[in-house]
């Protein structure tokens, strides 16, 4: 063999020094680029929760020990029957249309609210809300407000009594 050559790595030393630099040189590199790359970029975790599942869910942060508030009939339209009812998908009659909700409309308060409890055709159950999020009396009141918004005349429900205190 020719030692016109030699090696590079003379030492134990050398060996050590390349082996560091061949691995930790790359990913302290890389580290730098992400950081230059994501610069500005970093928002609160909540905040970046809420863009992550926006398309599927939303977050509702809620204070346990809060009394719990009662939503009106357009706040539960909003959060629960607008995403069919105002579009008319699946059927759904929509909001404000008078001849679609004309024969509805003669079922009465007590069985349109039967119908949104227990659901009807491609209507979940509920409209899909959970009972510890939306109560019926909040359900009866969407009830009216989308029902009355196509020419109906249903009173508001009778507010339910509070729980008494022991």
């Amino acid at each position: 063999m020719s030692e016109a050559h030699g090696n590079l790595i003379k030492s134990p030393k050398q060996l050590i020094i390349m082996v560091f630099a061949s691995f930790f040189v790359p990913l302290i590199i890389i580290l730098l680029l992400m950081v230059f790359v994501n610069n500005g970029k970093r928002t609160d975790a909540e905040a970046s929760a809420e863009v992550l599942i926006k398309p599927v869910a939303k977050l509702n942060f809620k204070d346990a020990s809060k009394p719990r508030e009662l939503q009106s009939g357009e706040q539960v339209y909003k959060a629960v029957c607008a995403s069919c009812h105002a579009s008319g998908a699946a059927g759904a009659p929509k909001f404000g249309d008078t001849a679609a909700w004309s024969a509805r409309l003669g079922k009465g308060y007590d069985g349109l609210l039967t119908s949104v409890v227990k659901g009807k055709g491609a209507m979940p159950a509920r409209g899909g809300a959970s009972p510890a999020d939306i109560s019926d009396y909040e359900l009866g009141r969407a009830v009216v407000y989308l029902a009355n918004s196509a020419g109906g005349t249903l009173p508001e429900p009778k507010a339910p009594n509070p729980p008494a205190a022991k």
